[in-house]
């Protein structure tokens, strides 16, 4: 990338420059074939989740309407970035304007917030399925569902409406180089020259309000649901109640582990490594849609026999 297009850049406000992995620009049109791969089998794996569910009605369940939902945001976030990532792996495409980073950090966070939502009313699902389970279908009903998914939608949106025209306000008179291969809020927000309390403090609101909240809920979930199980007398039953919720809790710990780790570096790692935060970053984005689908798919039966039925009909 030439000085008089980044100087242009910087002047005009119209473009940000995005980041690969650093001392790797030699290496770029290889790890695109990985990077392709790793979209491919997210594409895969969550369309097939999707395709299992519809097409069984035994998984016609609050548990896997919920993981369905979990499905179509794995697959809204992977799409969300794969435009850019792969634009500067495979064509070396680093420039990307103002309005369509900001759309693009909308609908990141967007899809981030809407799966941290949905863990949560797994959480519940979890919760009502092993502590009231004579109650299970009446509580969690169709239309229950259905409310819970728009409320967790409507949520996202609402606690993401304000970051685009916090970001437009600011002038950015500096270097137009961001941190990653896609636009984040708090990547962008530094790299403007003017005061950014607002933003900071606004990025704050947003993370007690979800991840603080629902890390709480999903605590005291799982806390209730412990203390049920301990009172099972049935040892075989205990664990066949707690092998319910491995895969949620995988699911839990895939998400939330990548994202407190960029939330703590982009706070306090100024002092590391550029590789430091662009693994993360990709780590935060990429893991958790392509494991989801593979854990649901080989820790519960009814999923996993279906595609297993899925391949074999196909051979024959």
């Amino acid at each position: 990338m030439s000085a008089s297009i980044n100087d242009s850049s910087v002047e005009n406000h119209q473009t940000f420059v995005l980041t690969g992995i650093p001392g790797t620009q030699e290496y770029d049109s290889w790890l695109a074939f990985p990077l392709c791969m790793l979209y491919g089998l997210t594409l895969l794996g969550n369309i097939t989740i999707l395709s299992v569910i519809k097409a069984e009605d035994s998984l016609h369940q609050p548990m896997y309407i919920f993981l369905s939902i979990l499905a179509c945001s794995d697959l809204g976030l992977s799409m969300s970035t794969m435009p850019t990532i792969l634009g500067i792996y495979w064509f070396d495409s680093r420039e990307i304007s103002f309005n369509a980073c900001i759309t693009q950090m909308f609908f990141i966070h967007l899809f981030q917030w809407v799966e941290s939502g949905i863990l949560v009313a797994m959480a519940f699902d979890r919760f009502i399925a092993i502590c009231d389970p004579l109650r299970y279908t009446a509580l969690l009903s169709n239309s229950v569902i259905g409310q819970i998914g728009i409320a967790v939608l409507f949520r996202g949106f609402c606690l993401i409406f304000p970051v685009p025209f916090l970001i437009k306000r600011l002038p950015f008179c500096r270097s137009n180089v961001l941190s990653h291969s896609y636009c984040l809020h708090q990547d962008a927000m530094k790299l403007a020259c003017a005061d950014i309390k607002v933003n900071v403090l606004y990025g704050l609101i947003i993370v007690f309000c979800t991840l603080g909240l629902d890390v709480v809920m999903i605590l005291v979930s799982y806390i209730l649901i412990l203390k049920t199980v301990v009172g099972i007398a049935s040892h075989r039953e205990r664990l066949k109640a707690l092998d319910t919720c491995v895969s949620h809790i995988c699911a839990i710990l895939i998400f939330y582990i990548p994202m407190i780790g960029v939330t703590v570096v982009h706070r306090f790692g100024r002092h590391l490594s550029p590789i430091v935060h662009m693994l993360m970053a990709n780590i935060y984005i990429a893991v958790p849609p392509v494991l989801n689908p593979i854990v649901y798919s080989v820790k519960t039966q009814q999923i996993w026999r279906r595609i297993r039925k899925m391949f074999q009909q196909k051979k024959h």
